[in-house]
């Protein structure tokens, strides 16, 4: 019984902390089947298996105006619930008990999240409880909302106090014994394996057959043949507004004996019991399912906002490499930097003497390669908002094609942060020292940083970003060159005069990956604006696991205990 108790706890536990946050055609049952299931475990199966041997609930619930509360009255022979014509009826439920089993509904184990009073109430949430002396001790009855109520708190309120019966007393009348909503509910009651008594009421005597074998042929086609079906005939009440005891002695008989016989109230108790504990399992699979459709959408929304921004980051890739970067003003800026048309030409032939030629080129001038630097700086930044803007925007039209995504999405996502201009530069303009720090750091004791000092420096770092911005190895296409007038040839041959072959593909190689490293985590934190948001509603993994194996849990203790004698 411990083991089954804690494996109860645990299960729900789970079921509580498990959520749906996402819009999903899924979602809305499964908040609702989980709630449901998280009382049912508060209100009947977690105080029912603390005290078996509690008195026998009967919660009696039915259609609108089938004659509930004319019933409980007449078996207890009080008119402890009050009846009307008016409907809805809006009033707390009503739990009528032998005095000497008041103080275990009184304490409040069983349904506790309802308020126990004395006194009539319009409250719902409250619990009105009556005794009866009339009513032998071991056995209650509930008399519920209407199951049909056109008010939507007292339909929730029938259907939790039915999932807290020992034993369901169904009222329906002649009229409404086929009405669709009694059907699902006794349905629900059959799957959960509550113990179904019925009563049929105000049948005519002449149609009191017919309605009965009809009523009758309808419980066995819905595997409830074996339920009690007892008929009353159309009557007037008396004085007090009861039933005569002549039409209710049948049924009253058989609640009296089961009140005395209290091992008849333990199988009823147990039947009901272990059916609602079987029953968890496959309501909480179709949690589970949920719950793991709720973990594939926000992965696949992830996925989505992934694949826009890895688009970008190939994009960049690209356009470091094809040489687009090298068009216009960096083009022009690069010639100017590194001289006339004439000093490109004679870069092939007189390779010997250009290391002087490159530090008179770079001493020579106040301030050698600004307008350069600039011109790359613009380059790139354009390039990085550009692509974060597209990453953006196919992002923002991936999510719009998911319910879920919706939900999830602002205006504002559509574009770029309002800042990346400004990360943007900055993250440039960080990229640009470090390959000057680069330069400084790999040149050493080279002749030409002695000769040139700082403005060696910086042009070779100029030279090394121009590289950077073709292909990886420096080779240069025949696009490159078209475009670039020779530029590419140009940075090569300085760095070579420099450093060397190898060593020029070594620091671009180097700058190359380290601006891809900047961009990456720009782009990330782009890309975060999106994914916190499927962060935020807190999914786990793989939710589902955790809520098939507490179900798991709780099979496995209910067919040790086994509670009506067998395992299965």
């Amino acid at each position: 019984m411990g083991a089954l108790a804690t494996a109860l706890s645990n299960l729900r536990a789970t079921i509580g902390g498990t959520s749906y946050p996402l819009v999903l055609p899924s979602a809305e049952e499964a908040r609702r089947v989980g709630t449901a299931l998280v009382s049912q475990l508060d209100d009947y199966l977690l105080p029912r298996l603390a005290r078996l041997d509690a008195p026998l609930l009967v919660v009696v619930g039915g259609s609108t105006g089938a004659g509930k509360s004319t019933l409980v009255n007449s078996l207890v022979r009080a008119p402890v619930s009050a009846s009307g014509v008016l409907r809805p009826t809006t009033r707390s439920p009503v739990l009528v008990s032998h005095p000497a089993d008041e103080s275990w509904f009184r304490k409040g184990e069983l349904l506790p999240g309802l308020t126990r009073t004395t006194e009539s109430s319009n409250d719902p949430q409250t619990l009105q409880l009556v005794s009866a002396p009339a009513l032998g001790p071991g056995l209650a009855f509930l008399d519920a909302p209407d199951i049909d109520s056109v008010v939507d708190r007292n339909r929730q309120l029938a259907a939790q106090l039915l999932a807290a019966a020992d034993l369901w007393l169904f009222v329906t009348t002649a009229a409404r014994y086929a009405d669709a909503v009694p059907w699902e509910l006794l349905k629900t009651a059959r799957l959960r394996g509550t113990v179904i008594a019925l009563v049929l009421d105000r049948v005519p005597q002449e149609a009191a057959p017919e309605i009965s074998a009809h009523l009758a042929e309808m419980l066995t086609n819905h595997d409830m043949g074996a339920a009690p079906l007892f008929v009353l005939p159309e009557t007037t009440l008396d004085g007090q507004g009861l039933l005569s005891e002549d039409v209710t002695r049948q049924l009253h008989t058989w609640f009296a004996q089961l009140a005395a016989d209290a091992n008849a109230r333990g199988a009823v108790v147990r039947q009901t019991l272990d059916g609602a504990l079987a029953a968890l399992g496959p309501a909480v699979a179709g949690l589970a399912a949920a719950a793991d459709e709720q973990a594939v959408v926000a992965s696949a929304l992830d996925e989505r906002v992934t694949a826009a921004y890895r688009t970008g980051r190939r994009n960049i890739e690209d356009g470091l490499k094809d040489g687009r970067l090298l068009r216009g003003e960096v083009l022009a800026r690069w010639q100017e930097f590194v001289g006339t048309g004439e000093f490109l030409k004679t870069l092939e032939s007189r390779v010997g003497q250009l290391r002087d030629r490159v530090v008179s080129a770079f001493t020579g001038r106040p301030a050698p390669g600004r307008n350069l630097q600039n011109a790359l700086e613009s380059q790139l930044v354009t390039l990085v908002r550009g692509v974060a803007s597209d990453a953006a925007e196919q992002a923002y039209a991936a999510w719009s094609s998911y319910p879920a995504g919706v939900e999830l999405l602002e205006p504002a996502l559509q574009k770029p942060s309002a800042d990346l201009p400004e990360r943007a530069e900055r993250m440039v303009r960080d990229w640009q020292q470090y390959v000057l720090d680069l330069v400084r750091k790999e040149a050493g004791d080279k002749r030409i940083v002695a000769r040139g000092a700082a403005y060696a420096v910086n042009g070779i770092g100029l030279a090394v970003m121009i590289a950077v911005f073709t292909s990886t190895a420096f080779i240069p296409t025949g696009a490159e060159v078209a475009v670039g007038a020779g530029t590419t040839v140009a940075a090569q041959k300085v760095l070579e005069a420099v450093f060397g072959d190898q060593a020029i593909r070594t620091l671009a190689a180097r700058a190359r990956t380290e601006l891809l490293k900047r961009v990456n985590v720009l782009l990330d934190a782009e890309a975060a604006r999106y994914t916190d948001r499927t962060t935020a509603v807190g999914l786990e993994l793989e939710p589902g696991t955790t809520l098939r194996q507490a179900a798991a849990d709780v099979e496995r203790a209910r067919e040790e205990l086994a509670l009506t004698g067998t395992s299965s």
